[in-house]
């Protein structure tokens, strides 16, 4: 689940509940899994992404159909302005150390110096928390803020 704060996302996870169900060692894990780290990340120096219909308008997806999105606070080029929690619930499309840009394809260095995927300028994003078939934009619109990435 997220929430907005001050037009800011965060995730918000029941500690509690989680700590009963995973003990300790499960905890853990679940941290490192719910980090910015577990975004997608990228085996070559070319972007993973596709064009793909959904209803009657094109939009970007990740290497496995998921839609991409983009952030209305993206303002500086080759900056992204959403990190830390912001992260968590919208990870960045990260692109390998070799990735190359080319033509509306750029990269923004992130906090912390990983590389992350731009199209046309717009730092990209995925939405896991509530996306959870290919297909899906339940993202499209939260706070106003977010859009799904179109060609």
């Amino acid at each position: 689940m997220s929430v907005f704060r001050g037009g800011r996302c965060f995730a918000v996870i029941n500690r509690a509940r989680l700590a009963k169900g995973l003990g300790t060692a499960g905890i853990a894990g679940f941290m490192i899994l719910a980090a910015p780290s577990h975004s997608e990340s990228l085996d070559s120096s070319q972007p993973p992404v596709a064009v793909h219909k959904i209803g009657r308008r094109s939009v970007l997806t990740d290497g496995r159909g998921m839609t991409l999105y983009v952030f209305d606070k993206d303002k500086v080029p080759g900056e992204s302005a959403c990190n830390a929690h912001c992260a968590v619930a919208w990870p960045p499309l990260l692109a390998s150390a070799d990735a190359k840009a080319s033509g509306k394809w750029s990269l923004v260095t992130r906090e912390g110096g990983s590389k992350q995927w731009a199209y046309k300028g717009k730092p990209l994003y995925t939405l896991y928390e509530w996306d959870v078939k290919p297909g899906d934009t339940k993202g499209d619109g939260v706070g106003g803020r977010w859009h799904v990435a179109r060609p």
